[in-house]
C-alpha cells in the first residue's frame, strides 16, 4: 500500500547537500539543503528558528564559491522533527535554469524532467 503524501508527490526529490540562507522578515538563518525538487526543498532546521508555518520567505541555494545560487521564495509547509520543508511560491529565469540542469542532471532521462515540467506547468 502506498503512502498518501507519496501517490500526490509529482516531483522527484533530488538528494543535494548544499549550504543556503533563509530570508524571513529581517532575519536570515544559515543551514544546509538536503532535498530538492522543481516544486520546493527540505532544508535542516536552523537553531533558534521561529517562523510560522506558511509564511513567506526566501532561500538562496549557494552552489559554488563564484556566487552562483538558486533563489527562491517560499513559504514554510511543514516542521518535521529537524527538517522544514518549502514549497516555491516563485523562482527568477536565471535560478529556475540552474535548478533544471540539477534535476535534469540527476534524474538522468530527459522524459523524466519533460514530464515534471509539464506538471509544474499544470499547477
Amino acid at each position: 500500500m502506498s503512502h498518501p503524501s507519496s501517490e500526490k508527490r509529482r516531483f522527484h526529490r533530488i538528494l543535494f547537500d548544499a549550504p543556503c540562507d533563509i530570508h524571513w522578515q529581517d532575519a536570515v538563518w544559515s543551514t544546509e539543503v538536503l532535498d530538492i525538487s522543481l516544486k520546493g526543498l527540505l532544508v535542516k532546521l536552523p537553531q533558534e528558528w521561529n517562523v510560522p508555518l506558511n509564511e513567506p520567505c526566501e532561500v538562496v541555494i549557494h552552489l559554488d564559491g563564484h556566487g552562483a545560487a538558486i533563489v527562491m521564495a517560499v513559504a514554510l509547509r511543514h516542521v518535521e522533527g529537524e527538517k522544514l520543508g518549502f514549497k516555491c511560491q516563485y523562482i527568477d529565469l536565471d535560478s529556475a535554469t540552474h535548478l533544471r540542469r540539477l534535476v535534469e542532471l540527476n534524474l538522468g532521462e530527459p522524459a523524466l524532467l519533460e514530464r515534471e515540467l509539464n506538471h509544474l506547468i499544470e499547477s
